[in-house]
């Protein structure tokens, strides 16, 4: 089974520091979709791993996060692709939880989920913790410049083996490229 693991905020769509707390404030970055939609041509499973303090802070609630992913799924269907799962870690960025980047819980449950051994899957996000997170179960990590990817790149102590890419349309080109 191929999979793709992604970053939802900066990487397929824009992100703010104010949190993306509408279905209004998702828009996705030029050519994300696109990008996607290859993925699923080339026969793989496209999963998003997403920390969303936003529910545990208050600032929205589940039933708004479910609107958002909506908005997400209707936008990837009219460009012809899909995300086959989204997990979350709806809490706050001091809870004591497993799920939230850069801790690997998310991994762990597509893990137990896909029956997948993870080493090696391309895991794309525009954040250290994203790619911390993902490097811990032996993914691949790719850091796009889009979101906070460009200062992610100049904070540095990225996890060994990291690739870089402008965005998630050049990463999945790097992908598709060597599949």
């Amino acid at each position: 089974m191929k999979l793709v693991i992604l970053d939802r905020d900066g990487v397929i769509n824009f992100d703010s520091a104010q949190f993306i707390k509408s279905p209004a404030e998702w828009k996705p970055i030029p050519g994300s979709l696109e990008a996607i939609a290859r993925l699923n041509q080339a026969g793989y499973k496209v999963l998003v791993a997403t920390n969303q303090s936003g529910v545990g802070r208050g600032l929205f609630d589940m039933d708004t996060l479910n609107a958002i992913h909506e908005k997400m799924h209707k936008a990837l269907f009219a460009a012809g692709g899909r995300v086959d799962a989204i997990f979350y870690c709806p809490h706050a960025a001091d809870s004591q939880c497993d799920c939230r980047k850069p801790k690997p819980g998310m991994f762990k449950r597509i893990a137990d989920c896909f029956n997948a051994d993870l080493k090696g899957v391309p895991c794309v996000g525009d954040s250290l913790r994203d790619l911390q997170a993902g490097a811990a179960m032996g993914c691949l990590p790719l850091l796009v410049h889009t979101g906070k990817g460009e200062r992610t790149r100049e904070e540095g102590g990225l996890p060994e083996g990291t690739l870089e890419f402008a965005d998630l349309a050049a990463a999945v080109d790097f992908i598709l490229g060597r599949s």
